[in-house]
């Protein structure tokens, strides 16, 4: 059958309704444009009368007279004055002008750089964010970004995001570790290189927010924290990563940060600590703040294996053991250490028994400070000795119960060379100075949720105390007192915080400072080791 033709009405009417739409639309431009001063002064009229209406409402009751009469007394001067109605009436019409007049548009939308890059960026995102057989794919090539930016997204003064929340499909593996790293490295690359951003992952809500981090702050030296026995400040870190603020002198002004409390003791978790970074990464800066912090409430074996000497304004501090530098030395010290581990252990265990109270010997925290311990093991190697890590097998498995607490700081190209008893039990770490996410996840055993950065200051990187989250981490400005470089105002911080006692260059005799430190720790290795009853 053949198909009858449409009505003329029918198949003409939608040209004649389009052309009718435009003539519509052209006449109200038109029209616009002629009256829009008329529009302009109309607005203005409205708005004075508004601010009029709002000063009115606002005037006292009992003042409202006094302003009836200036008002009146002006419009009867205006009627005095020659052309004083006309004049009268312009101002008004100019003031209305200028009160009416079009504001700037405020900017509601990405500019046209902004705009290509949010496209770029979303171009890039297509071949993790899409399959073949999706039939309303979110991401496609030449896809609207609305769909999967929509409004969440902010730019700085130069162009570069600093916010995006990303909308992706659920088909998307995002419980898989290497899919969400490959979607964070495109978006760190494309938002731009040198910046630190933080990606969380919303995998109920299928929501990805990057946010770029602010640089954490250097300024803060050390000084006497806020904290109760058995704590102890790390560093510093974001301020919504934890709960806690304590108050800090950062320069000449005091205010509130952030901090990283690792707590030791008996009821501590993690009791020991393991540091990780390149040299030069704030390593030592660390164990120095450590030091000082645990001096205010317990004393500390100082290993240095090293040899630079960067621990010798300690010695001769109350407090302070021993600090040692040579195979010697380092081999009696911690020898020692491990002897009263046990001694410890065995007189708690006799105090419990006897249903008596621990001895006030034992309640001191001992606190053993090791500086690159596998330059001391290829030592000990080389001249066929025994490894001092291997002496701290007490020390680390059953200090948390006797109350020594062990930190081991190492290079990331010497992790190797810890025992396995070392890495086993110093469930508290730290990464400092520029690492990759592989170099950082083998030391924490996760990756971090931020991007770190080639080129970070001293004292910075990342901690993870047990199975808890991975935070940021800025060290306290802790430098060698007695090194040149140093500023007047940290070493004075510094020598500030130690304990009483004199330095031993100023109380050796020239007999007494010819005498090596390894002579010291024999006197100390001497002492009985052995539980009294």
């Amino acid at each position: 059958m053949a198909r009858r033709p449409l009505p003329r009405i029918l198949s003409s009417g939608s040209a004649s309704i389009t052309r009718s739409r435009e003539i519509a639309r052209t006449a109200a431009d038109n029209a616009t444009d002629v009256l829009h001063p008329l529009i302009t002064v109309a607005r203005g009229l409205r708005l004075l009368a508004g601010a009029g209406r709002q000063k009115w409402a606002a005037t006292p009751k009992d003042r409202r007279g006094h302003v009836l009469f200036l008002v009146a007394a002006c419009v009867l001067l205006v009627m005095l004055i020659p052309y004083g109605l006309l004049l009268a009436l312009i101002s008004v019409m100019g003031a209305a002008a200028w009160r009416g007049r079009d504001r700037t548009p405020v900017k509601t939308g990405p500019g046209e750089a902004e705009t290509a890059r949010l496209q770029a960026l979303y171009e890039a995102l297509v071949p993790h964010f899409s399959v073949a057989d999706d039939p309303g794919p979110l991401f496609s090539h030449g896809g609207d970004w609305e769909k999967a930016f929509g409004t969440s997204y902010e730019f700085d003064g130069n162009g570069r995001l600093t916010r995006l929340q990303v909308n992706y499909p659920a088909y998307f593996t995002d419980g898989e570790p290497t899919s969400r790293a490959r979607v964070e490295q495109v978006l760190h690359a494309k938002s731009g290189r040198g910046r630190e951003y933080h990606f969380a992952w919303d995998e109920e809500s299928n929501h990805l927010l990057m946010t770029v981090l602010a640089a954490l702050p250097t300024t803060i030296a050390a000084q006497r924290f806020v904290t109760a026995p058995g704590e102890t400040v790390l560093g510093f870190t974001d301020t919504d990563a934890v709960r806690r603020t304590v108050p800090v002198r950062d320069g000449d002004v005091t205010r509130d940060a952030s901090p990283v409390i690792w707590r030791t003791g008996a009821r501590s978790t993690e009791p020991h600590l393991l540091i990780a970074g390149h040299p030069g990464s704030g390593t030592t800066t660390l164990l120095r703040s450590l030091a000082l912090q645990a001096l205010q409430h317990g004393d500390i074996l100082v290993v240095e294996g090293g040899g630079t000497g960067e621990y010798g304004f300690l010695t001769g501090r109350n407090g302070v053991l021993a600090v040692e530098c040579g195979l010697a030395g380092a081999l009696a010290t911690l020898e020692w250490a491990a002897h009263e581990t046990e001694r410890r252990l065995i007189a708690a265990n006799r105090a419990r028994q006897a249903g008596h109270p621990e001895p006030e010997d034992i309640k001191r925290p001992l606190w053993i400070l090791l500086d690159r311990p596998s330059a001391l093991g290829h030592l000990a190697a080389a001249d066929g000795r025994q490894d001092p890590q291997e002496l701290l097998q007490v020390p680390l498995r059953h200090g948390r119960a006797a109350g020594v607490t062990v930190v081991v700081a190492d290079t990331l190209d010497s992790l190797d060379a810890l025992t396995e008893t070392v890495r086993t039990h110093t469930r508290a770490r730290a990464v400092l100075g520029p690492a990759d996410r592989e170099q950082v996840e083998a030391v924490l055993g996760t990756q971090p949720h931020t991007t770190p950065t080639s080129d970070v200051p001293p004292g910075r990187g990342y901690t993870r105390l047990g199975s808890g989250p991975v935070l940021r981490l800025q060290v306290p400005a802790t430098p060698d007192p007695h090194d040149e470089a140093t500023s007047e105002a940290h070493r004075r911080a510094v020598l500030d915080l130690l304990p009483g006692g004199a330095p031993a260059v100023e109380q050796a005799t020239p007999e007494a400072a010819a005498e090596p430190v390894s002579v010291h720790t024999e006197r100390l290795i001497g002492t009985p080791a052995v539980a009294e009853g």
